[in-house]
């Protein structure tokens, strides 16, 4: 899981999108937040999961479709942060 840990200190997002999503993990259940985090992505592991629908976001984000969610990406980026912390904790 150091891969996932990598791949999210890897990414530039705004400082306030990444903000609310630190913000986020307060609230973070992931019983119930990373089934919706992870709605209509493809099968597969969750951190590779979690990270192909931020990627979809971000470039939706940058296109600005008017189909972007704010929402949306921070609870995946809430999602992510929190999956790299008990993956550190577990190793």
């Amino acid at each position: 899981m150091s891969d996932l840990h990598a791949a999210l200190s890897a990414l530039k997002r705004p400082r306030l999108l990444v903000g609310a999503a630190r913000k986020g993990l307060l609230f973070y259940r992931r019983d119930r937040d990373l089934k919706a985090a992870l709605r209509g992505s493809a099968p597969g592991p969750v951190a590779d999961r979690l990270l192909e629908t931020e990627a979809r976001l971000e470039e939706i984000r940058q296109a600005g479709t008017a189909g972007y969610s704010v929402s949306d990406h921070i609870a995946v980026l809430t999602a992510l942060i929190a999956e790299a912390a008990t993956a550190r904790r577990a190793a």
